[in-house]
Order: structure tokens, then C-alpha cells, then sequence
């Protein structure tokens, strides 16, 4: 999910009129109108950590890979290590840039050994298209499907019973990162997978535009019993938090090397991949910084861009993310700071108007969403 500025005329997604009609606050977002919230942003959030809620994410971008050679293609460009894919299978991953940084996130989707699926940040389909298609010396047959596709994220503790009525696939048997493709809505082909941005569970239904509006209105007929809700980016973006998932534009961009992101988990050296050999002497030689994740000891809410101190009042760093977690009823972060102060445990400060408010360096994340 990506923040950027809004320079063009946005865009409106295919069900952009439903939203106005379900009382959505429409916002410009990443390049489109998007809807931010329907009801409050404490109701939508509590409504998907507790129960279902469904968001229209139609903004993201999709892009289709095949040939022969396609998996050498995202082998090339990805930092992650795809050839562990099988079929069903999905992988986050990042695109690195040749100077040190992120040119964006992604899932990489394998339909088969010659079929792939890219999905990556709604303002960053431009740019990513031209990145991936400057290094296909393969030729792999490229498509972007991002106009022709739909992307609801049914997310929750109750998605799966919520949706089951709605597709012959076995939703509790699909596990974290995989999908399936079959019959959701009586729409054919339809991919559901077990993904989502908010720790909450659930699942990410791709559908072509002509059947969206039919496909929306099913999910909200069949998930009226358990009190299902549309919910707009504002809960989104308090969800993602919560868990210390990045949002590209804020905690990653084109500045920022997947190592100081605390992505070394993707970031595989087994095999060569743009900017390789710059990312693994930076492994070796270590960084100087890190994104850490804080809790607020203080009554105070961060936000991006907030300075990050230490009991000196020296600047330490910077916070990209922060909001008060509607879970935990407290101020909670993340940003980078000196890698001296990464250690979970370690006493920071926050400068909120003027004051360096007490937090503490937390794994991510803050919340427990599971049993």
C-alpha cells in the first residue's frame, strides 16, 4: 500500500459510486479516490479485528508474467528467493533499486511454472512497470492487468465463515500465503487468496471489473449474518500499524535498503539479483540504522515525520508511521533510529509539540491477533 503525493486528476475505481452511496468519505489516495472511512475509523478497525469487515483495494496493481524465462525475470528483480514457489503458492518480496534502496513491495503469485502474478503498490505501477521491463532480456510476455482487475480484502477473525457460502473452496484449509483459483460468486476463475494487511486474517478476492458489483453485493449479503462492514483506508492504515507491517512512501521508498527495514528475511544472496553485491557488503559491514517499532509511556500520539531522541535530547532518528492503536488505547510506531538504539527494551523519546515524550523500542507487533 503506497502514500504519495497527488499530482494528476485521481482516478475512481470501478465501484467508486457504491461507496458514495454507502456513505464513504471519499479522499484522493495514491492516485485514486478512494474511500477513507464509512463510519469512524475506532468502529471499521474494531469491526475487522473482531469480526469481518471488507475493503475495496481496486487501487493495487497486477501485473502478469509468462514465458519460459519468467521466473528468471523476477529472480532478476526481486530480492526475495521465488524458485521455493509452487503452484498456490505466494511470496513477499521487494524490488530493489541500484542505488541502495526500494523501488517498491510486492507479492509474487506463481499460477504455474510459467505463469506469475506481480502485485504491487497502486502509484507505483508506472514505475514499476518500466523498472521489471528494463531488466526482461527474457522474453517474458508482460501484462498489466491492473485496469481490468478488482481486489476486495475480506479481512477478520469470522471472513472465512462469512465467505464459505460464496465458493466450493475450502477457506479454513487455505493457509497463510497460498490461493486457490475457482468459482467465488458464481464468477469462474476467481482467485482467493489467504492474504490480507491487517493481522487480522481473511482472504484477497481478485475479480475481473464487469463481475465487481456482482461480486460485492454477494459479500455483503452472505456476510450480513456475521456483521460485515465496508471499511475505508483510515482502519487500514491503523490495522497495518498494529502489526508493523511497512506501508511504501512512509517506512520503505527508494532511500531506504531492505537492511535497515529489518527485510533481511527477503532478501536472499543464494542467488543474483539487482544491486546484490552493493545490499550484501552492507550485510557485512552492518548498517547504521534501523526501523524499530515503539510504544509510547507517555500520553502522546506520533506521527510520520515526528523527531526521535534520546534521554540527551539528541536526535536519534525519525518516526515514518504512528497513530494511537485503537487496541491498546496508547501511541505506538515506527521509524529509524541509530542502530545503537534498536535493541527491543531500549528507552527512546518522541518529540511531540515540543516535548520528548518517553516510548519504548517493541518488536512489532504491538498487538496479539491469534490464539
Amino acid at each position: 500500500m503506497q502514500q504519495a503525493q497527488e499530482t494528476a486528476e485521481p482516478k475512481k475505481i470501478p465501484l467508486h459510486e457504491i461507496h458514495v452511496q454507502a456513505g464513504a468519505k471519499i479522499v484522493p489516495f495514491a492516485g485514486y479516490l478512494m474511500p477513507v472511512r464509512y463510519s469512524s475509523d475506532m468502529e471499521e478497525h474494531n469491526t475487522v479485528r473482531n469480526g469481518v469487515g471488507v475493503f475495496d483495494v481496486s487501487h493495487m496493481g497486477e501485473f502478469m508474467l509468462r514465458g519460459p524465462r519468467a521466473l528468471d525475470l523476477i529472480q532478476r528483480v526481486t530480492s526475495n528467493d521465488a524458485s521455493v514457489l509452487h503452484d498456490g503458492k505466494i511470496q513477499y518480496s521487494c524490488l530493489p533499486n541500484d542505488t541502495g534502496g526500494i523501488v517498491d513491495d510486492l507479492l509474487v503469485y506463481r499460477l504455474g511454472a510459467e505463469e506469475y502474478i506481480l502485485v504491487v503498490n497502486a502509484s507505483n505501477i508506472e514505475k514499476d512497470w518500466a523498472w521489471i521491463s528494463r531488466y526482461n532480456t527474457f522474453g517474458v510476455e508482460m501484462t498489466d492487468i491492473s485496469a481490468q482487475t478488482c481486489l476486495f480484502a475480506v479481512q477478520g477473525p469470522k471472513a472465512a465463515a462469512a465467505l464459505q457460502s460464496l465458493t466450493p473452496v475450502d477457506l479454513p484449509a487455505l493457509d497463510y500465503y497460498t490461493f486457490k483459483v475457482g468459482s467465488f460468486a458464481e464468477v469462474p476463475n476467481v482467485i482467493i487468496s489467504a492474504t490480507g494487511y491487517t493481522g487480522a486474517g481473511g482472504f484477497e478476492i481478485y475479480v475481473p471489473n464487469q463481475s465487481a458489483a456482482q461480486v460485492w453485493g454477494q459479500i455483503m449479503e452472505a456476510g450480513a449474518p456475521y456483521g460485515i462492514r465496508p471499511i475505508g483506508l483510515g482502519a487500514r492504515d491503523t490495522l497495518r500499524l498494529e502489526m508493523g507491517f511497512c506501508l511504501y512512501g512512509n517506512d520503505i521508498d527508494d532511500t531506504t535498503s531492505p537492511l535497515e527495514a529489518g527485510l533481511g528475511w527477503i532478501t536472499k544472496f543464494t542467488k543474483d539479483f539487482v544491486n546484490a553485491d552493493s545490499l550484501k557488503k552492507q550485510k557485512e559491514q552492518g548498517v547504521s540504522r534501523k526501523l524499530v517499532g515503539f510504544v509510547m509511556q507517555e500520553r502522546g500520539i506520533p506521527r510520520s515525520h515526528y523527531a526521535i531522541v534520546n534521554a540527551a535530547g539528541e536526535h536519534i532518528g525519525e518516526v515514518t508511521s504512528g497513530t494511537q492503536s485503537p487496541t491498546l488505547g496508547v501511541g505506538v510506531g515506527m521509524g529509524y533510529v541509530q542502530t545503537p538504539y534498536a535493541a527491543p527494551g531500549t528507552d527512546i523519546f518522541i518529540t511531540v509539540r515540543d516535548k520528548n515524550l518517553a516510548a519504548k523500542v517493541t518488536k512489532p507487533p504491538f498487538v496479539s491477533t491469534r490464539p
